[in-house]
């Protein structure tokens, strides 16, 4: 059995959790190997572990990829439904003679492996069954079946990101590739998964490096050909330890809800280790067209926040205004305003916003004296700016205002001219005071921008209600 002429790449996740940004980012570069070269990229669900894996872990993994826009190409495939498969395999390294019954209990080998680390010695298995010469009623004894690994030489693996690693085989001990129930073992059925389905390259996490001369062994034992192997370092907190919840890394639907979009997402984890030169942003078509393994770094990515936040503003500012409408709306539903069905309205105001906010939650809630009448004003910058000082050009600009028939932002500026003509005053004078009488707040896009994207009824009605403060 060969691996395509052609790369197939695979993602294969342990259904045990959320996807996180550390799977997120092994499933991308997978992704964007497979989309470079032509090839074909698999989604494997490694679900043998029946006690950890749910069916709501799976649903989540493949709604992170999907909201990604990570397309897989085939599956998703479930080991659970493989079993027969590997079962299978197994036999015929038991007839072999690359196989062998192992009896030993789980207490003799806790005992073993106790004895072992306290004579300094690596916990591995000391092959008490490997040369064991079947009695008559052996078989029938509870047992688990051991890979019959190599004693002597070395085992190497050319990593693509690592370079040459060498392994001592007398240092791997017989792995066990089914269980005393029957159930096959995580790296036996990655191996037999990863033939059968002709993966070309393994691109994983480098914490997997070390069961790597096992698999090795175990495809040279099966007569697979070997895929290419490459180790991605891991994600670390700023702090330099293992990326965690207390760094703020969460699952990757966490962060959708935070208002990350998925071209800031994808682009961030994508330079999380990987780089081009000074580029920093990407869209997806320029990731495919630049991704090659060998510049993945060999020392692990750092991750950084804010870093994050601003390559997602990056993405965020170029939407055009039909897809900022789209990927704001069930931002808004979920802040609770009730917005109306009238995408160009929306558009005008979510466009004046769009420089101002790193993420679809901040724009929102930047904007949310759009969406809601229910506005809180700023009690400090209400008590500077709404005095008795600037009652009569507030009441004039409200005049003004509830006089226009053309409601424009150039025949809102006029009015405005005409008043701060009249009452001899500066823009800024009357901006601050009419700014947090509408907005709530001193700080929103410009102002006349902001008052035909409201209307004149809702200007003139917030006008009414700070002129209603000052008396």
């Amino acid at each position: 059995m060969t691996t395509s002429p052609t790369p197939r790449t695979r993602f294969a996740p342990s259904p045990s959790g959320y996807l996180h940004i550390g799977g997120a980012r092994t499933a991308l570069f997978n992704f964007l190997y497979a989309r470079r070269h032509g090839g074909t990229f698999i989604l494997r669900v490694e679900d043998t572990d029946r006690e950890r894996s749910t069916d709501a872990s799976i649903a989540a993994i493949i709604e992170s990829l999907a909201w990604l826009e990570i397309a897989w190409d085939e599956g998703p495939f479930f080991q659970s439904k493989r079993t027969a498969v590997y079962v299978a395999e197994a036999e015929r390294l038991l007839r072999e003679g690359r196989a062998y019954p192992c009896y030993c209990s789980a207490p003799e080998l806790e005992a073993k492996r106790a004895a072992a680390l306290a004579t300094g010695k690596k916990p591995v298995y000391d092959g008490t069954c490997r040369d064991l010469v079947p009695t008559p009623g052996t078989g029938d004894r509870p047992h688990t079946v051991r890979f019959r690994g190599a004693k002597d030489g070395e085992t190497v693996v050319d990593d693509l990101v690592k370079g040459r690693v060498v392994f001592q085989n007398a240092e791997l001990d017989d792995l066990i590739i089914l269980r005393t129930d029957g159930t096959p073992t995580y790296n036996f059925c990655v191996v037999v998964d990863d033939a059968e389905m002709r993966v070309s390259h393994v691109i994983r996490g480098d914490d997997h490096l070390a069961n790597t001369p096992r698999q090795i062994l175990l495809y040279q034992a099966l007569g697979y050909g070997l895929p290419a192997f490459g180790h991605v370092p891991l994600i670390l907190g700023p702090d330099k330890s293992r990326l965690s919840k207390r760094h703020g890394a969460m699952s990757v639907t966490a962060y959708r809800d935070l208002g990350f979009l998925p071209a800031g997402l994808v682009n961030y984890l994508a330079r999380l280790g990987w780089s081009h030169g000074d580029q920093e942003v990407f869209t997806r078509d320029e990731l495919i067209a630049a991704f090659n393994v060998e510049a993945i770094g060999k020392s692990a990515g750092v991750f950084d926040l804010e870093k994050m936040r601003w390559v997602n503003w990056s993405h965020q500012k170029t939407l055009t205004p039909e897809a900022l409408v789209h990927a704001a709306r069930p931002y808004l539903a979920a802040a609770g305003f009730a917005v109306p069905g009238d995408d160009a309205w929306l558009a005008k105001a979510l466009v004046t916003l769009q420089e101002r906010a790193q993420t679809m939650v901040e724009l929102v809630q930047n904007g949310r004296y759009y969406f809601t009448d229910d506005i809180t004003l700023d009690e400090a910058a209400a008590a500077k700016f709404l005095t008795a000082a600037v009652a009569e050009p507030l009441r004039s600009v409200r005049e003004a205002c509830a006089a226009l028939t053309a409601w424009t932002v150039e025949s809102i500026t006029a009015a405005f001219n005409e008043v701060l003509a009249q009452h001899e005053l500066k823009l800024g004078k009357i901006a601050q005071p009419v700014r947090i009488a509408v907005t709530g707040s001193t700080a929103s896009p410009g102002i006349f921008e902001v008052l035909e994207v409201l209307g004149r009824d809702r200007t003139v009605t917030r006008l009414d209600a700070a002129l209603g403060r000052i008396s």
